[in-house]
């Protein structure tokens, strides 16, 4: 077996995008947020992904995300970006800003909204992998873009050096299992879990890390995950995860019926960074809502029983 040396390794969250009351990137929000990941010892930023409002965000706006980052972090850790778009000429114009405004690796999709074949997906990595000389990190994540990366199309492009690594959020955790045994022969590609409340056990099946959303609440919490996993501490890790699937009920605090799952998850994340002082407002791209007052006080709530502070 060959020895393994993934390019990235540990806890990298897909950073949460502050917005202003009217829209606009909190520039100082952004900020803090960049500073609080890196204080919990995060080996990496995701910029520009789910949990980054990225789908909601112009591009404009996106690239003062990218400068925001980058600025912040100072080198400190490595900046992937998400060049999330439904054709392969819209992700290459992406990846080239990404690239041209100091990112470390781009991180793509599938194409979507367009009727998709894999040998097309396939095409798509290749295309955006020659067209820039970052590194490419593919994105599982079929609830969003209806088409699921498999183990038989990812492993050929990690094996022709296409592909530097993923993050699987598939919630397929079979499929992840079989790409984390054929990753076994690719030394430095890199395998992330985005399944959050499940990071133990997909560390133990041979994930290199986590991209979890719910760490830009405890990016402490994940960190101390991680390392205990390499250790081979699985006891400490179950009770870590196990502290962390119940603060992830921060999600369930949208009133039934009226939010999507995306707007609870990313407003229960807002929220509860707002609560921690991080954040200025739970502001949400529309046409999302934010969460209210009796929301608001649900999450306090788990802050408080996960043991994490609040102003």
């Amino acid at each position: 077996m060959t020895a393994r040396n993934p390019r990235w390794t540990g806890v990298i969250p897909p950073v949460v995008t502050p917005l202003t009351t009217d829209g606009e990137i909190d520039r100082p929000s952004l900020e803090r947020v960049v500073g609080h990941l890196l204080d919990g010892g995060v080996s990496g930023l995701f910029a520009l992904g789910s949990s980054g409002e990225t789908a909601y965000l112009t591009p404009g706006r996106q690239d003062e995300v990218i400068k925001v980052i980058t600025s912040a972090c100072a080198g400190q850790v490595p900046v992937l970006v998400g060049a999330i778009e439904t054709t392969t000429d819209r992700a290459i114009e992406r990846a080239r800003a990404a690239e041209g405004l100091g990112a470390d690796a781009v991180v793509a999709t599938a194409p979507f909204y367009t009727r998709t074949h894999p040998t097309e997906i396939d095409r798509h990595f290749r295309d955006i992998a020659a067209a820039i000389d970052l590194p490419v990190l593919a994105y599982d994540v079929p609830v969003c873009v209806h088409s699921k990366l498999d183990p038989e199309l990812l492993l050929p492009l990690a094996a022709d050096g296409v592909l530097a690594g993923v993050k699987d959020s598939s919630g397929d955790d079979g499929s992840f299992r079989r790409l984390a045994i054929g990753a076994r022969e690719l030394p430095e590609f890199s395998v992330f879990t985005g399944h959050e409340l499940v990071v133990d056990a997909m560390m133990l099946a041979g994930a290199d890390g986590s991209v979890p959303g719910l760490g830009n609440v405890d990016p402490h919490g994940y960190v101390r995950l991680h390392e205990a996993a390499v250790r081979g501490d699985w006891a400490a890790a179950r009770a870590e995860q196990d502290r962390l699937v119940a603060l992830f009920d921060i999600v369930r605090a949208a009133r039934p019926g009226t939010a999507s799952a995306t707007a609870a998850g990313l407003g229960a994340f807002k929220t509860a960074l707002l609560l921690r002082g991080i954040i200025g407002t739970n502001a949400m791209s529309a046409p999302m809502r934010r969460l209210d007052v009796a929301e608001t006080a649900g999450i306090a709530a788990c802050l408080d029983r996960a043991g994490l502070s609040r102003v």
